[in-house]
Parts: C-alpha cells; sequence; structure tokens
C-alpha cells in the first residue's frame, strides 16, 4: 500500500538541521504542493474487463485545456469526463495517442487554466527528490486534491533491456522511484521536483514477470514532448478531424486483406484479428490471430467500426500500413492490395 501524503504548511517531515531550516523547507514543500495541484485532473472513462478501474490522472499542459495522460482502456470511451481540481467537471475529446509510448492527449474547453510547460521540463539524475502528484485508488472524486507522495529517483534504466520482464510497448529510459507510485489510477500524475518542475509522468502498473514484483517508475518528459507535439499537430489523431475526406470509387474492405476481426459484439469492440487468411495480403505481411490493430496509417484505431469506417477511405488498390499490438510488441506491417480484383470470400 503506497504511503499518501496530503501535506499542508508545517506538515510531514523536516529537512534541515536546524528549527528555522525546517520551517522554511515545511513552508516551501507546502508551497510547491499548492502551485502543482490546479495543474492535475481527475480522468473518468471506460471501466475494462475484470472490473479494472474507470480512472485515471491527467495533467495540464495548456491554458486552453489540453491534458496530457496515458493512452490506455479508460479512453476507450465516447464520453471521458475530467474533473478540474476546483471540482468543475468538464467534457473532454480524445485527440490522439502514440501508442509506441503510450501517451495520449485530450482536450477540453478552457481559458487561462494553471498548466504544466513541457517545453521547461529539465532532465533529472538519480538522488534528485521528487514530489509525485496522481489520483491513486481514486480517492480524489471532486474539488479534493490529489495525493502528494515524497520520494526520490532512485535510478534511471532503459525498459529496452528489460524485454519479456516488464509487459509494455515502451522500449526507453525511465525513472525508477523510491515510492510506491503506480497504483491504481496514477497512471498519467506527474513527478515533479521539490521545487515543482516537471519531470516525468507516471506510467502504468508493471510487474516483473520474472520476480513478480511492481516496477514504479515515470517516463521523462524529453520523451514524451515530441510525441505530443505531433499529436497537437494531428499526428496519431483518434478521430476525424472535421475536415472534408473523399471516399474512392471502390474503397478498401477487411476480406480483400484477408482479416476477420473478432465479432463485434460490444458498443465498441477491440480490432482484435480472429482470422488471417491463408494466401491473402494479411497473411503475406505476417499478421496473425490475437493481434489487436491500433493504428491505420497515423489514425488510432479503438473499434473494430472505427477501423472498418477509416478503411471506407482507401482506394481498394492503395498499400496499407498497420500497426498491431503483439503481447507487449508493436509491430508495424505494409499490406498491399491484391492483383486484379480477386476478392477473399471473407
Amino acid at each position: 500500500m503506497a504511503l499518501v501524503a496530503a501535506i499542508g504548511a508545517g506538515a510531514g517531515p523536516c529537512f534541515g538541521d536546524a528549527a528555522g531550516d525546517s520551517a522554511v523547507a515545511g513552508r516551501s514543500l507546502a508551497q510547491t504542493i499548492e502551485r502543482v495541484q490546479p495543474k492535475m485532473v481527475k480522468i473518468y472513462g471506460a471501466g475494462g474487463f475484470r472490473g479494472l478501474e474507470s480512472y485515471q490522472t491527467g495533467m495540464l499542459i495548456s491554458p486552453d485545456g489540453h491534458i496530457l495522460t496515458v493512452w490506455s482502456y479508460v479512453l476507450d470511451s465516447d464520453k471521458i469526463t475530467v474533473t478540474l481540481h476546483d471540482g468543475k467537471r468538464l467534457e473532454a475529446k480524445l485527440l490522439g495517442a502514440d501508442p509506441h509510448l503510450e501517451v495520449a492527449v485530450l482536450k477540453v474547453e478552457g481559458k487561462s487554466l494553471s498548466c504544466f510547460d513541457l517545453s521547461h521540463a529539465p532532465p533529472a539524475e538519480p538522488g534528485t527528490r521528487v514530489l509525485v502528484f496522481s489520483n491513486l485508488f481514486g480517492v480524489a472524486m471532486g474539488n479534493e486534491p490529489v495525493s502528494v507522495q515524497r520520494g526520490t529517483i532512485a535510478a534511471g534504466t532503459n525498459l529496452e533491456g528489460r524485454r519479456g520482464v516488464f509487459e509494455t510497448p515502451y522500449t526507453g529510459p525511465v525513472y525508477v522511484l523510491d515510492v510506491v507510485a503506480n497504483n491504481p489510477g496514477a497512471a498519467g500524475g506527474a513527478v515533479v521536483s521539490r521545487q515543482g518542475q516537471l519531470l516525468g509522468m507516471l506510467g502504468k502498473e508493471l510487474r516483473n514477470a520474472l520476480t513478480h514484483t511492481w516496477l514504479n517508475y515515470a517516463i521523462p518528459i524529453q520523451q514524451i514532448r515530441e510525441s505530443v507535439e505531433q499529436i497537437r499537430a494531428g499526428k496519431f489523431v483518434a478521430r476525424p478531424d472535421g475536415t472534408a475526406r473523399t471516399k474512392p470509387a471502390q474503397a478498401m474492405t477487411l476480406a480483400r486483406l484477408g482479416i476477420v476481426l473478432l465479432p463485434d459484439v460490444l458498443q465498441r469492440t477491440p480490432p482484435y484479428i480472429d482470422q488471417v487468411v491463408p494466401g491473402s495480403p494479411a497473411a503475406e505481411a505476417g499478421l496473425q490471430p490475437d493481434d489487436l490493430i491500433v493504428l491505420l496509417g497515423q489514425r488510432l484505431i479503438q473499434s473494430c467500426k472505427a477501423l472498418r469506417a477509416e478503411l471506407e477511405y482507401v482506394d481498394y488498390e492503395d498499400q496499407i500500413k498497420l500497426t498491431v499490438l503483439r503481447g507487449s510488441q508493436l509491430i508495424e506491417v505494409t499490406l498491399r492490395s491484391p492483383t486484379g480484383d480477386q476478392e477473399t470470400s471473407r
């Protein structure tokens, strides 16, 4: 169980040797927390199978309402609700996500909101003392402040060397934290310095497949910054941006590609591949049953229905780039349209 600290002025352990230094340190810490809290938001969306939580954490990154968080099943909903620090509830739009980094950007209508500036997020070294802000266990529902934990960055490591140990598509650098920070609902939380500078974003819960211990970590903002700007510029978009798009005379279909999806029985059935037709473009590209389709080109695909809708804008003669999640590995494949007018019956 994580130690949750709701720290006010003068509360918690003191820093410094003299009583005066301790008081100053306590006031400084309380002031940092007071500055950061308005930049944090609580996010509510879809619950998952087997009782998975329907909430997570996010942080404001623009005064007009852009929010950085993790890409997860919670966002797989037609209705995403964001609760601000003052308790105001707003409907959020998913602008897009980068599955490689497992980051997503939401947008709410706002003006002059307190926010982090990603361009001023410095790197951090092991031993840096940090504060971790998150809505772990969903303890904050309205205008209650999110939870605050104190700790240090214990180490820096690279998840790429841990394939098969931690199941995640992210393979870049992380900060390992000495505090139990990656709890249910905490993903998307902020790791800041004692002065309030944003250093990293809490990732999803990760368990070591060999030792069954949990990794408490954050992704450095330097790893996220470029992708966030690309999403805001229109890359990895979740839905069409409203600009006119023309459907071809003959559109691509799943049958032409040789892909059979799982039965579309839910409101937003994830686009898992059920079967791959032998000899089809999908088979030649190496797609397999149980692959989850996450990107069509740069379009984020969240359901079977969304995939079919996007294919309506692809000419049947065009080649297609798909990104699929296979286990914990993201794989990009290119499917070439079959020659002639032949099409599988599936």
